[in-house]
């Protein structure tokens, strides 16, 4: 089941669509930085690649992060 939040990026509003689990992972992530989800998600959106989207960005990200702390 998807879960959308909403986010002001870069001057506009948009929302992201993910799993429980990819949000949980990032609201993690975002709390091991210091730092609000929304100032990750922020980031994320600035460094993707144009033909990314964010959603999928950030399924990257928390896997990514998933692997490293499993190796860590």
């Amino acid at each position: 089941m998807l879960i959308k939040r909403s986010f002001s990026l870069a001057g506009h509003r948009t929302s992201v669509a993910l799993e429980k689990p990819f949000w949980t992972a990032l609201e993690n992530l975002a709390a091991s930085q210091g730092r609000a989800l929304g100032s990750l998600v922020a980031a994320v959106d600035a460094a993707r690649a144009p033909e990314q989207t964010l959603a999928s960005a950030l399924r990257v990200l928390a896997l990514a992060e998933a692997c490293r702390q499993r190796t860590a």
